[in-house]
């Protein structure tokens, strides 16, 4: 979708401009621009120079890795992983998924319980310090745009890291008996939560989890799968299946 650049919109301190953000995309200086004229990326000129908000770049690879296929998906990783500033080490998502964030099944019928639900199922971990403030972000995510995918898998997550709640990063993940209403066009059986403290974590674990759903096999695993240690175990073998 295109984005229209703004005009004339005051500078924050921490905004990027064209030299800061091209490292930080993995792109080409003279790419940036060439984005930010054709309205592709989302921008504005201050004085006539770009400007670029970090929140709404980070809703941008947001969009692109949700329309992206498996390399892209891929792509999207490696420029995460590689550009500076970029967080070294980064925890699978199987080390993100502790089996106390396991909830199979998961009881919840209605939208609103499986977020609620959710951020219990999380807050098991000890790493999530305030469950209504989670809850209520990641609702308010939902309402601006359902993260539910059409394989019957949705991606939970508040629009922005919650450092302040959070003692740590962390995925949970839920599988209600059968679908329910919970957006697009199919009914949503499989949930996983992701909780992140910084933007670029939380878009390397959305790119990871992206590719892994991808794959009808996979799916159909977990939907099959007896208890938690099973969960568990096929996250951690799809992974590195990836990586090989």
């Amino acid at each position: 979708m295109d984005i229209i650049p703004r005009e004339g919109v005051a500078m924050a301190d921490d905004d990027f401009d064209i030299e800061s953000l091209a490292p930080y995309l993995h792109l080409a200086a003279a790419q940036v621009a060439r984005l930010a004229e054709r309205g592709k990326l989302p921008g504005r000129r201050v004085q006539g120079q770009w400007r670029f908000s970090p929140a709404e770049i980070h809703h941008w690879l947001e969009d692109r890795i949700g329309l992206s296929d498996e390399t892209e998906l891929t792509e999207i990783e490696g420029f995460l992983r590689h550009a500076p500033a970029s967080a070294d080490g980064l925890p699978s998502i199987a080390e993100l998924l502790p089996t106390e964030a396991i909830a199979v099944p998961l009881l919840a019928r209605t939208r609103g319980s499986v977020i609620k639900d959710m951020v219990e199922v999380a807050a098991r971990t000890g790493l999530v310090w305030d469950t209504t403030r989670l809850a209520d972000a990641v609702g308010a995510r939902e309402e601006l745009h359902s993260t539910a995918l059409e394989c019957g898998v949705a991606l939970l997550h508040p629009r922005r890291p919650m450092a302040t709640i959070l003692g740590g990063p962390v995925v949970a993940f839920g599988r209600t008996e059968g679908g329910i209403p919970f957006g697009g066009n199919m009914l949503t059986d499989l949930f996983f939560l992701i909780c992140s403290v910084e933007d670029r974590g939380h878009l390397q674990v959305l790119a990871r989890l992206s590719r892994l759903v991808a794959g009808a096999e996979f799916l159909a695993s977990l939907r099959g799968a007896g208890d938690a240690q099973a969960i568990h175990d096929l996250v951690k073998h799809a992974e590195e299946a990836l990586r090989t």
